[in-house]
């Protein structure tokens, strides 16, 4: 009798947690354990996916990507998993380009149906209550609208999908992961952990996000692997987020209201973000300047990583980047929003490619070891195929166009062609210091 397969899955954001979803539902005699430095149902974490609230939408230009969000969007939409935590409110996209056209002739190309048009900026001011009247349309070409897209309670969904796979027989332990186990044939054979223990399995995934690459150079380092290094093809990088709680009136107004994007060119900056309130009534932006924070993490190795403390310092959000969510306030609401006070801010880390791609695949320098990961501030809305892609790959059963995109080793086009690569650095984001007298 066979031993049965052992996968250790480290980081239990959404491309962790889809994976054992999936694995443990097609193999489930299977040892599969998560690894994660937060417990599942803390109130803080520092996975990318852990938050209030994301978007949920298809409206892709890249007709692969609307495909696959297409494909989570069915399950977020019946799944009684995943159901009552997606939200079908639409969106409202401000688009300074042919993005909003792309985005339809996607769906036609598609044979998918659903309510959204492209609709001229005077007359888009007046829709939903003139509720994005005020917004900033300098030029705006138009606007496209998709009533089938939303959002989800993104760390409630997280928690409940992973209780789920849990439930069905997938372990979960806390640990901060320090180095990788390998031998001396480059097999994988599992993990060690900052407390010194010893995590051992047939197949070790990285779904560790911002923290990858440092993790990576950590490992190539120690083992003196230098191929293990993810070198320039991944990327940390943050964004803040920011939140006003709404008084009875405009809660009453903003309730129902779509999630506003607010669209740019690559050369000029990522798109903005604004989502309908929180069952605690309070409203989300997103800025932005999505930033690098280059240190030096061994001697003569620089790379971009997270903060260095256990929670990524991600609620220490300077005065620069609070205005920058006061910026995307005035863009969508102008004057309306200023009577709004912003009561929570944090700082999102993720991982990202040069061209916004995954990356779902074997990891060349060492036999066992996989990545999945490299949200690149877009993965939430796939959560729920995630896994079943991951298991693919593991499988070899990618299609060759997936596997091609997803591949650790490709030609990567240059990042000025991507409007969310991380081009700023956190150092120059930082509070000037004041001179005591």
């Amino acid at each position: 009798m066979s031993r049965p397969k052992s996968y250790l899955i480290v980081g239990a954001g959404v491309f962790g947690v889809s994976t054992a979803y999936h694995l443990i539902q097609k193999y489930p005699g299977a040892s599969v354990t998560l690894v994660d430095r937060d417990a599942f149902d803390a109130d803080s974490r520092v996975a990318a996916s852990w938050d209030w609230n994301k978007a949920v939408r298809a409206d892709y230009d890249d007709i692969v990507y609307c495909q696959l969000a297409l494909e989570a969007q069915d399950i977020f939409n019946n799944d009684p998993l995943w159901k009552p935590y997606f939200h079908e409110t639409g969106v409202y996209w401000m688009c300074r380009s042919d993005y909003g056209r792309k985005v339809i002739d996607n769906y036609r190309k598609l044979g998918r149906k659903a309510a959204l048009e492209v609709v001229p900026v005077e007359e888009a001011r007046k829709r939903y209550g003139g509720l994005f009247g005020d917004a900033d349309y300098t030029d705006v070409k138009e606007v496209l609208i998709n009533k089938t897209s939303g959002w989800a309670a993104a760390g409630d969904c997280l928690r409940a999908v992973t209780r789920k796979a849990m439930d069905l027989g997938v372990k979960y332990e806390v640990a901060d992961v320090a180095g990788l186990e390998i031998d001396a044939q480059s097999n994988c054979r599992g993990i060690t952990t900052s407390a010194g223990k010893t995590l051992r399995a047939d197949h070790v995934i990285l779904s560790t996000g911002a923290y990858t690459p440092k993790l990576l150079e950590l490992c190539a380092a120690k083992t003196g692997r230098d191929k293990l290094s993810a070198g320039d093809r991944i990327v940390a990088g943050g964004i803040t987020t920011g939140m006003a709680k709404l008084d009875e009136e405009s809660v009453k107004r903003f309730t129902d209201m779509p999630v506003g994007f607010q669209g740019y060119p690559a050369d000029v900056g990522p798109f903005l973000g604004s989502l309908p309130p929180t069952k605690d009534r309070q409203l989300k932006w997103w800025g932005w300047t999505i930033f690098k924070n280059t240190q030096e993490v061994l001697p003569g190795r620089y790379l971009s990583a997270p903060p260095a403390e256990p929670d990524y310092a991600q609620w220490k959000v300077t005065g620069k980047l609070k205005e920058d969510i006061n910026h995307a306030n005035r863009s969508f609401y102008g004057k309306r929003g200023a009577k709004w006070t912003m009561e929570k801010h944090r700082i999102c880390w993720d991982a990202f490619t040069t061209s916004g791609d995954f990356i779902i695949s074997p990891h060349p320098a060492a036999k066992g070891l996989y990545v999945a990961t490299c949200g690149s501030f877009h993965g939430f809305k796939f959560f729920p195929v995630l896994g079943k892609y991951v298991v693919q790959m593991l499988e070899e059963a990618l299609t060759p166009e997936l596997a091609g995109r997803w591949a650790w080793d490709r030609e990567r086009p240059d990042p000025k062609y991507n409007p969310e690569w991380p081009r700023a650095e956190m150092d120059d984001l930082r509070d000037p210091i004041q001179a005591k007298l």
